[in-house]
């Protein structure tokens, strides 16, 4: 076998590794009572689980407030803590979250943003607790 060949064949082995993990969701599934609530649980997954954490959607982008490292301005809100209705969940979404700071307005539209809206809303909240923001 020719260097060539063994080269061509270990980019083949990593390629399919690598499809592999993205076939496998990361090892999460989302969960949902419905199939429009399963497209915005992977909506959700997508686009907002980099800052908010919502565990019903297989997303923990929100971090601790003792995990913070100086300068990190990327944690939202925990949406497993944090109940939301539909119109500020849609406003959020709209607007870029209330400052329009960190979250870029628009991130999903039309359809996809009104499933998104509702899914927050009956999904958002469940563990609350006295000192959830």
């Amino acid at each position: 076998m020719t260097r060539s060949e063994t080269a061509r064949g270990a980019a083949a082995l990593v390629c399919a590794g690598a499809l592999a993990l993205l076939g496998s969701g990361c090892g999460g599934e989302v969960k949902a009572d419905n199939e429009t609530d399963r497209a915005a649980a992977e909506s959700f997954n997508q686009h907002c689980s980099g800052c908010h954490t919502l565990e019903v959607a297989n997303s923990y982008g929100s971090k601790p407030q003792g995990d913070l490292k100086p300068g990190e301005r990327t944690n939202g809100p925990n949406f497993n803590q944090r109940k939301v209705s539909r119109d500020d969940a849609l406003y959020a979404i709209r607007n870029g979250g209330f400052s329009g700071a960190i979250m870029p307005a628009n991130i999903v539209t039309g359809r996809e943003a009104d499933e998104l809206a509702d899914y927050l809303a009956k999904y958002s909240g469940r563990q609350r607790t006295s000192d959830a923001n």
